[in-house]
């Protein structure tokens, strides 16, 4: 048997010294890895657990939710008196811990009108007495409304779907049927239709016009490559908020591109376009916003294309139109897929520009989801619409590896 100098066997002192790499190199990634956790994966974890979470309402209504989910509300019968007494007895506690109302939100969410019936409950129920039924009902006709009672008993559980279904216009009947929502409030769909629609329109427009600029910086003398770059690349060193705003002064009626279009009488003073707080607005504030994004990875692939490939193409009998076709269009698609995967996943998830210039055709989906984070405070359905529209990304994503290959895809 192989020996080491000191006598130990040779496999076991090449083991050891292979784990002891192992463990040095997981040293080595356990910060990266740690970060990556905590600022990725930990995020997205949070999302999808408050897209469905629903403690608040079991955790407030401590004493009524358990009875509800008991009640059988099937023969069309309210609730028991010790249901009241337990509501009354929680109502009591919620009004003196002020954390009644946060209930009342929740239960907005589902039914308006839930905010002021819990409001007014509220204030009285630590003067209600014996029979419960009857004093509730008295406090508030609805008390006495079965769906009131169905609806509650259908949110005391601890998760719910009720997110979801609102973010694809869908919503609960009080028996716990599913329904389409009207036409009036069946908005999140057209939202996420008109995202998709803008974010490829953004993509398409980008590659349009990053591709002959990619090839010209590829193809020019160093110094002069070197100095369209920064031009290229000055967008990066001014704040976001200026650009969009310059925008506003150019596209709005009164700016500057409708003052030189009736300077030069392509339109009249009265006909002005309206090129602002629409998609239009969108479109072109975002794609000069992420055009750079397109241009760096065709410019990194187009530059390590050997000029002789076109050289031979055309020696070889190939129009000029054949040859790009044939030989140099080809050789960029790995640029193209990452460029295009960049643009469109930053475009998808945007919501400062589209907020500035959008108006309300420009408004994507994500407007809406920094809306019920801030303004709104329904996390829950924030977090519903993030994960459809990671889900979406992620199908997309999917779809493109299988037509283009994620292998395919580089940056030079």
């Amino acid at each position: 048997m192989l020996t080491t100098a000191d006598g130990k066997p040779l496999k076991a002192s090449l083991a050891r010294a292979q784990r002891r790499l192992k463990i040095r190199a997981l040293l080595l990634v356990a910060p990266l890895f740690i970060f990556i956790m905590g600022t990725f994966f930990v995020p997205v974890a949070d999302m999808l657990f408050r897209s469905v979470e629903n403690q608040m309402v079991p955790e407030i209504l401590v004493k009524t939710a358990p009875l509800l989910l008991k009640w059988d509300d099937s023969k069309g019968e309210l609730p028991s008196e010790d249901v009241f007494a337990a509501a009354q007895s929680d109502f009591a506690i919620g009004f003196k811990n002020k954390t009644i109302l946060r209930v009342a939100r929740r239960m907005n969410y589902e039914k308006s009108g839930f905010s002021s019936l819990f409001r007014k409950t509220a204030r009285k129920a630590i003067k209600l007495e014996p029979p419960y039924k009857e004093a509730f009902i008295k406090t508030h006709k609805k008390w006495g409304d079965i769906d009131t009672w169905r609806y509650l008993k259908r949110e005391s559980g601890n998760y719910t779907l009720s997110y979801y279904l609102a973010a694809t216009d869908l919503s609960y009947g009080p028996s716990g049927e599913i329904s389409p929502k009207g036409e009036k409030d069946a908005i999140y769909l057209k939202l996420f239709w008109r995202t998709l629609k803008l974010s490829f329109l953004i993509t398409f427009l980008c590659l349009l016009l990053a591709y002959p600029i990619a090839y010209l910086l590829s193809t020019l003398r160093v110094k002069t490559s070197n100095l369209l770059m920064i031009l290229v690349l000055l967008p990066f060193w001014t704040s976001l908020l200026v650009r969009t705003t310059a925008w506003i002064a150019l596209l709005q009626q009164e700016g500057i591109i409708n003052d030189v279009l009736v300077g030069i009488g392509l339109i009249s003073n009265d006909g002005r376009l309206a090129m602002i707080h629409n998609a239009t607005g969108t479109v072109v504030a975002m794609t000069h916003i992420l055009l750079p994004f397109m241009v760096l990875p065709l410019y990194s692939v187009m530059k390590t294309i050997p000029p002789t490939y076109m050289r031979a193409a055309k020696n070889l009998g190939a129009t000029p139109t054949v040859a790009f076709i044939r030989v140099y269009f080809p050789n960029t698609i790995s640029g193209i897929g990452a460029g295009g995967i960049l643009v469109f996943i930053i475009s998808i998830g945007y919501y400062i520009t589209p907020a500035l210039v959008g108006g309300v055709d420009g408004t994507l989906i994500s407007n809406f989801i920094a809306y019920h984070m801030s303004i709104s405070l329904n996390w829950g359905m924030a977090a519903a619409l993030g994960v459809i529209l990671l889900g979406i990304v992620l199908v997309l994503y999917y779809f493109y590896d299988r037509i283009v290959g994620i292998d395919n895809m580089k940056l030079g």
